[in-house]
Formats: C-alpha cells, structure tokens, sequence
C-alpha cells in the first residue's frame, strides 16, 4: 500500500513540475511576444482639417473664424464617428478616461486606455502620426505591439482619424491611470501558442497608404465596404465569420449571401438585427452585437444601407465547420 501511494505521490509531483516547467515557458514566450516591436510609416495631417480657401473666401470669415468653424465641424464629425461606426467609447469609457475592452477571467483582463489630457492619459504628446500608428496599425509609440483591434480601423481616412482625434481631444481631463493588459493563465498559454494574436502582426503590412478622404456618403458597394471595415475583427477578412477570442462570446456569424449566412435575408431583416437586436429567425443576438445595436440607431439610413449593399456583393463562403 506504502509502494502504490508513494508511486501516486511521485506521479503527482512530477505533473506538477512538468506544469510547472510548462508556465515558465508560456510566460517567457508570452512576455516576448508582447515585448515584440513593429515598424511603420509614418504619416502627417492637420487636426483639425482646415477650411478650403475657396470657403473661406466665399463666407468672407476671419482666420480665426475660420479655425473655430473647422474645428466645429470636426468635433461634430468625431462624435458621429464614434458613436456610430468605431465604438470608441465602448473600450475607452463614456468619458474617454479608460474602459473595458475584455474581462474574461482567467484568460485577460483588457482595458481601453486613458485618452483625455488628464493625468494617466496616454495620449497627451501625441502627434498624428502617433494616432495613426495607435489607431490603424495597433502600434505603441515605443514601437510594441497594443490590444486595440486596429484590423477593423486600417480603411478610416486620414479626415477621420483627425475629426475623431479633435473630438477626442474636446473631452474634459480625467485623471486615471489603466493598466491596459493583464494576462492570466490560459491567456498567457494562448499569447505563447499564437492563438491570441495582436493587431499589429495580424495586419502585417504597416507601410500601405491609407485614404486621404472618405468616400462619398452614398448607398454604394465603395461607401458600404469602407463602413464595414470595423466588421472584420469578428467576422473575418472574408466575412465568413468564425470564433472569437472572447471565449464568452459565441462563434461571429457568417455576414457573406452563403445559405450559412445571409442567404435569404432582406434589408428590413438586416437592419431589424442590427438595431433591434432580434436575428430574422426571432432569436436576440448576442454579446458583443448588443454593442453593436447603440451603434447602428445612431448611423444614417444611408450607411446601414450601404453595408447592405456592400455585404450582397460578397461570394458566398461556408461556415469553417460547415
């Protein structure tokens, strides 16, 4: 009886040393991963875009009325954008002070950080060259890797960028400090297997142009496609949709006209989902849609629309497991 328990202590012991050794090893291939660092181009804009001197002109306004107008309409640009196609205030918190992104216990604990000018705002120094590495390449500025999914934000415009930058910019100081990411142990055993990925090695490429303006608000497949860039972080580069690296959320839907996805839906239905939150068969979506639905009560006919018409335009692909 001694014999057989000591062989079931040692057994024990030795699982314990190998998940033991095991950890290290994921948290020192974790701990490099994030230590990782990325180059990009670099890129200048004004914020907040000027007025044109043709307007300028023609409304007979002052230099300083002209700077107070522009920056209206960029301030009034950003808050639309925001609310209603990039969600910022959803990781970043209702006062842009910092929020949460994902808190999925063992796996991570991701928080939006900081943005106003406040202190513990990271944002403070930045130039737009700075945002567009943050925002559309998920690029710190000492070159890191960060947690924002910048896979949905490498088709906005340089305009938007700075009309989201001055609105962002318009929110009083709010002094907090986030840590923004903390790891636990299944995430660090995920980050360390390369199955959770940061934005900045999933978009590869960081020296493509981007747009200089958006395109034309229009029910087009052009307008309808730059609006559902922001999809592709959940539902794919091809739209086909597939699982999440949220484990609490379910598996993304297919938003491709494959009879796995959207196959036999109409407009009304489409837009009944996106701002009601009821699928077409009646079932309530599900997190993170129902972060989605605020969102899309805020966004014109047009752009529900225009996703629309883009998401029609795309070939018919299965579920991964279908």
């Amino acid at each position: 009886m001694k014999t057989v328990l000591k062989i079931v202590l040692g057994l024990f012991l030795l699982l314990v040393l190998l998940g033991g050794g095991g950890y290290l090893w994921a948290t020192g291939e974790r701990d490099a991963v994030l230590a990782r660092t990325y180059e990009t181009h670099r890129v200048d804009f004004p914020i907040p875009v000027p007025l044109s001197p043709e307007e300028v002109a023609s409304r007979g306004l002052t230099p300083q009325e002209a700077e107070e107008e522009a920056l209206r309409r960029a301030v009034e640009s950003g808050r639309h954008l925001a609310e209603a196609r990039y969600g910022c205030l959803d990781c970043h918190g209702e006062n842009l002070g910092g929020g949460i992104m994902m808190d999925a216990g063992p796996v991570a604990l991701l928080q939006g950080p900081n943005l106003t000018l406040g202190q513990g705002g990271v944002t403070r120094d930045y130039t737009f060259s700075d945002w567009d590495r943050a925002v559309r390449h998920g690029v710190l500025p000492d070159g890191r890797g960060s947690v924002m999914p910048s896979e949905d934000y490498q088709r906005m415009s340089d305009q938007e960028l700075s009309d989201l930058v001055a609105y962002i910019r318009s929110f009083p100081p709010v002094d907090n400090t986030v840590t923004t990411r903390h790891f636990g142990p299944v995430g660090t055993v995920l980050v360390a297997r390369g199955q959770f990925v940061l934005s900045a090695e999933r978009i590869g490429e960081h020296d493509r142009a981007h747009r200089r303006w958006p395109p034309e608000e229009a029910v087009s497949v052009e307008f309808g496609r730059h609006l559902a860039a922001v999809c592709v972080g959940c539902h794919m580069a091809d739209y086909a949709g597939g699982d999440n690296e949220n484990p609490s959320w379910p598996e993304s839907a297919n938003l491709t006209p494959h009879e796995d996805g959207l196959a036999g839906w109409s407009y009304d239905d489409f837009r009944t989902a996106l701002r009601e939150g009821r699928s077409r068969d009646g079932r309530a979506l599900q997190e993170p849609m129902t972060f989605v639905i605020p969102m899309a009560n805020r966004m014109t006919d047009t752009e529900l629309e225009a996703i629309w018409v883009f998401l029609q335009t795309l070939p018919p692909v299965a579920d991964a497991d279908g």
